[in-house]
């Protein structure tokens, strides 16, 4: 407690929160002896400021059991003011979120202390039921899920051509994963009836799910990122008479109003210039990932006709313009991917990197992409990943405490979180633009990672049977 109370605290800072003359108001009336008769102090003898700047300093793993030491205590540790000073202060935490799929489509959420090692179980989300859909009646429109084992891609896009049997078997699914202001959301998703716009947030300071403003459209397997604190939601997919219609949409929501808003649809530009009718008709366009970078949204696009998908770049969108323009050739031509409708990536200190699976996803490649020469380069030439040709998810990506992290299973069905130590490689100004010269710098690059210990396991848990299915990174 004594090396709390040694920390300096920054009057400026403290002085932050009293903006208004009602904020002052409370703090005296907090500080005034006939207050304290009926409110006693989070800590006896010390005003209430000070016993917030003692809590805000904990480490936030002990926050569940601290909200059992009282009434005030609890408060002070749901309210908002304790995670403002974290904020002023610079003692945030991230931790790393993991959704998880277990039998009969169940879906369980585990955060993960990196700096303790600890894991948390998040409580149930609401409203999912695991019913037949005969006893569900009009509660089936509020239910959603994410694709896991017993839903593949494969069946979504064989909607695209009639076969809608296939749409009519499908439990609910589809669901997207986003944060932004430090809570989970997870919005939409396919169910018999239609594509869903409900959305559920996920508050790490309650430790409570809730539902909120619903999105303008409902779609399923629609891609998410965050992007000057507001969540950005595109493309994906809805449902109508003929099946399964590809969304060339886009809205945003904005955590400090709670509203969801229209910004201009994907212009889909190389969809638009197909030689006949008939292939237009065919080749369904779709968004196949997003990621936020250099201040703008990239979105790499394929074109599906099942069994074939086709990539074809990709297109950004500027805020600051509110427009859509063409992603550079190199950067979406050479967008590495994971399979058929998914392209997983992450930005790490300003830089974008994505893995680039081998074909038996018993390995891979981390490469990053170089905005000046347009092109992906490989920057650790193998990934410890096990063969798990089954799973949707055999692997994720995940940037936190400044490194590149992957979340694979290990050969004991543990998952386990791998940390990339990228500061003893190449970095992405002395690689060279040849494909002869990228080609000699995997090699090298291999060569160096035999000798080097890249990959470090930051911590583990057993799932048992329980698959991969999103993960989030919520910095509070």
């Amino acid at each position: 407690m004594g090396s709390l109370l040694s920390l300096p605290v920054s009057r400026s800072r403290v002085g932050d929160l009293s903006e208004t003359s009602q904020v002052e108001a409370s703090k005296r009336l907090r500080m005034s002896p006939n207050y304290h008769d009926e409110n006693p102090r989070l800590i006896s003898s010390l005003p209430d400021e000070i016993s917030l700047q003692i809590l805000a300093r904990l480490p936030r793993i002990y926050y569940l059991n601290v909200k059992m030491v009282s009434r005030s205590w609890k408060a002070a540790i749901t309210g908002p003011e304790i995670y403002r000073l974290r904020k002023e202060l610079g003692i945030t935490e991230e931790w790393l979120y993991i959704l998880t799929k277990v039998e009969e489509d169940k879906l369980l959420w585990y955060a993960l202390d990196p700096l303790s090692k600890l894991w948390q179980r998040l409580p149930p989300m609401p409203n999912v039921v695991y019913e037949d859909e005969s006893r569900k009646g009009l509660s089936g429109f509020c239910m959603w899920n994410v694709m896991g084992t017993s839903i593949k891609i494969a069946d979504v896009i064989r909607g695209w051509l009639g076969r809608r049997d296939a749409l009519d078997r499908m439990p609910f699914c589809g669901g997207a994963i986003g944060a932004v202001d430090g809570c989970l959301y997870v919005l939409g998703g396919l169910s018999r009836a239609s594509a869903m716009n409900c959305v559920r947030r996920y508050d790490p300071c309650v430790n409570l799910w809730q539902e909120v403003s619903s999105m303008t459209t409902g779609r399923a397997f629609c891609k998410t990122s965050l992007l000057n604190n507001k969540l950005y939601v595109v493309g994906g997919v809805s449902r109508d008479r003929g099946g399964l219609t590809p969304l060339q949409s886009a809205e945003v929501y904005d955590p400090d109003t709670g509203i969801w808003t229209q910004v201009p649809s994907m212009p889909f530009s190389k969809a638009q210039i197909l030689p006949t009718a008939f292939l237009a008709d065919l080749l369904k366009p779709i968004a196949t990932g997003m990621t936020s970078y250099r201040g703008r949204l990239c979105v790499p696009q394929s074109l599906y006709s099942w069994p074939f998908f086709v990539d074809v770049g990709g297109e950004i969108y500027d805020p600051e313009t509110n427009s859509w323009v063409d992603m550079p050739a190199g950067m979406g031509e050479g967008w590495p991917a994971k399979q058929a409708g998914t392209k997983l990536s992450v930005v790490v200190n300003g830089e974008l990197y994505a893995l680039d699976p081998s074909s038996s996803l018993d390995d891979g490649m981390i490469k990053i992409y170089n905005h000046q020469e347009d092109a992906w380069k490989v920057v650790i030439g193998k990934v410890p990943l096990h063969d798990f040709a089954d799973s949707e998810s055999p692997y994720l990506l995940a940037g936190f405490l400044g490194k590149l992290h992957v979340i694979t299973k290990d050969v004991n069905n543990d998952t386990a979180v791998l940390q990339a130590d990228l500061q003893n490689h190449m970095s992405p100004s002395s690689l060279t633009s040849s494909s002869a010269a990228n080609s000699a710098s995997q090699k090298v690059d291999t060569s160096v990672e035999a000798e080097t210990d890249i990959w470090k396991v930051i911590a583990s848990k057993n799932f048992g049977a329980a698959e991969l299915v999103s993960c989030q990174v919520l910095d509070i």
